[in-house]
């Protein structure tokens, strides 16, 4: 299924300062519990830190590329939500060492604090040029907010604006479907390790995209340059 009809909905309105981030209100919406499978080879939504007795309300936060400025605190983030073990799934073998896909890295912030994180990498799955999806991950203050599901949306938009014509992920079906996410799209393809087949997923920006797609998926992104052991851990290679 072509993202085809989910296109309006996951365009997010752009404020007057569009290219420093877009601007939203939240909206009045029922609490989503993330999954407590969710790992950091996985897209799945995931809140990060300690429950507190207050969560902070969101009025606003913006949605914008991340910078590297932004690399500490999206580690940090991403180390809280997913713990050291992120770095041992199946997933990260894609990712490891490479860049996220040009333009496809976003952190959303709330007072200047980064509150949630999405990254797309470039990889080939099973022959057809695709993008791969995670980890995505919100601060715990800012959980149920809706504000994975508007980086979600913010983020494939901007995949589809970019020419992208597909996007792979590995989590929770039930969840991802409201995105057009389908099981049927990846029976053909093989990650690079194991992995729960039910939880591999697909979408295609553009119809019939993977129609041909079979075999492995391998990583195509730009080479990270390396950095000094002291700097790898926050290295912006580092994806979640």
């Amino acid at each position: 299924m072509a993202l085809g009809s989910f296109i309006k909905p996951l365009t997010p309105p752009l404020s007057p300062q569009a290219g420093r981030g877009c601007l939203f209100q939240s909206p009045v919406r029922r609490p989503f519990k993330a999954g407590a499978r969710a790992s950091s080879c996985e897209a799945p939504m995931k809140s990060a830190g300690k429950t507190a007795d207050h969560k902070a309300p969101v009025s606003s936060f913006t949605i914008q590329p991340e910078s590297r400025g932004d690399v500490a605190a999206r580690e940090r983030l991403l180390d809280s939500a997913f713990g050291d073990t992120r770095f041992e799934k199946t997933c990260e073998r894609l990712r490891a060492g490479r860049l996220p896909a040009r333009g496809l890295a976003f952190v959303a912030k709330h007072n200047g604090r980064v509150v949630g994180t999405i990254r797309l990498w470039s990889i080939l799955a099973g022959g057809e040029p695709a993008l791969l999806l995670g980890p995505l991950a919100v601060a715990n203050s800012h959980e149920g907010q809706g504000l994975g599901s508007r980086l979600m949306r913010y983020a494939l938009s901007e995949a589809t604006r970019r020419g992208h014509k597909a996007v792979i992920l590995v989590g929770d079906a039930p969840y991802y479907k409201r995105f057009g996410f389908a099981r049927d799209l990846t029976e053909n393809l093989v990650l690079p390790g194991p992995v729960d087949n039910d939880r591999f997923l697909g979408l295609e920006l553009v119809d019939g995209a993977l129609n041909n797609a079979f075999g492995l998926v391998i990583a195509t992104g730009e080479k990270a340059a390396r950095l000094k052991p002291k700097m790898r851990k926050a290295n912006i290679r580092q994806v979640a």
